[in-house]
């Protein structure tokens, strides 16, 4: 049994040494003849990897990092904490029960607190609050 594990090693490594020998004869042959075409796979390559980790950097940055609330304003409007939060959530485009399930309030103090927000804000719609808190610096 003992020789048959050394035949069946000796002829692995031969196959593999003749494997190696035709595979470098047909890289220096390819590298001979597409010299050009190779240069450019390589470049597209780096390329596209420098493009895909430029990317995952690029979309990890958060949108708020230099955000600062405008406290002047809020405090003028008489925008309290609990109302800055359920402006912020409504400018993230949250639904009334989205906004009460996320603050753990019921739907109908999230309607008073949007009409409150509606009435400080001198604005009748969603978007309008939207835009005028970006206008003014209180959500980001």
């Amino acid at each position: 049994m003992n020789e048959t594990r050394k035949f069946i090693l000796i002829y692995g490594l031969a196959l593999a040494t003749c494997f190696l020998l035709l595979a470098w004869l047909d890289y220096q042959y390819a590298l001979r003849t597409f010299t050009a075409e190779i240069y450019v796979v390589v470049l597209c390559v780096l390329f596209t990897a420098f493009g895909a980790w430029l990317g995952v950097k690029l979309s990890n940055r958060t949108v708020h990092e230099d955000f600062v609330r405008n406290g002047k304003a809020q405090k003028y409007l008489g925008i309290s904490e609990r109302e800055s939060e359920v402006l912020v959530l409504l400018a993230e485009g949250c639904s009334n029960q989205e906004i009460a399930e996320r603050l753990f309030i019921s739907l109908s103090t999230v309607k008073t607190h949007l009409h409150k927000l509606y009435q400080k804000l001198d604005v009748a719609r969603r978007t309008q609050a939207v835009q005028k808190a970006k206008e003014l610096r209180l959500v980001p």
